[in-house]
């Protein structure tokens, strides 16, 4: 009996630990910086974040769990549509804001920004923005920042 007890104990500890682990926490708090209106402005997990990488750039697409959310779906396209605006301007200070840390790319980026268009698009549910360039520098620096979002949000995106 009290080995199973032991056994008891340290599965409790064990997965205590895991759903405490900075990882955890880091995303946690990126979440709820994202929900806040000097962020995103709406839910992280009603909603739904992918980041890819494609040959001449990528896409950051953002669409509500919940296509009937009508409330999600009008935030996130309004915050796409700001976020295409900002970027263009070299303006990156929301992704520094969610992320609480200068994200990787970033500086390439804004250097390089008359070399980077960035074009909203409406989806089902949501919106993307679409990032194209002709620059072998920017294109660098736009997946690192892709990449580091994929793995800051834990989305699952292909990091290739």
């Amino acid at each position: 009996m009290s080995i199973l007890l032991v056994l008891l104990i340290a599965f409790s500890v064990s997965a205590q630990q895991s759903t405490d682990s900075p990882t955890n926490h880091h995303l946690h708090d990126v979440h709820k910086r994202g929900e806040s209106a000097a962020g995103m402005g709406f839910s992280q997990r009603a909603t739904t974040h992918h980041f890819l990488l494609t040959a001449d750039g990528g896409v950051i697409q953002v669409t509500a769990n919940d296509p009937a959310d009508k409330a999600s779906v009008d935030t996130i396209r309004k915050h796409m549509e700001e976020i295409a605006g900002s970027f263009a301007a070299g303006d990156f200070s929301i992704p520094h804001f969610v992320h609480d840390q200068d994200v990787p790319g970033v500086k390439v980026m804004k250097k390089e920004k008359a070399q980077i268009k960035y074009t909203a698009e409406e989806v089902p549910a949501g919106e993307r923005v679409v990032i194209t360039t002709n620059s072998a520098t920017a294109l660098h620096a736009i997946h690192d920042f892709l990449r580091f979002q994929i793995k800051d949000h834990q989305t699952g995106d292909s990091i290739e």
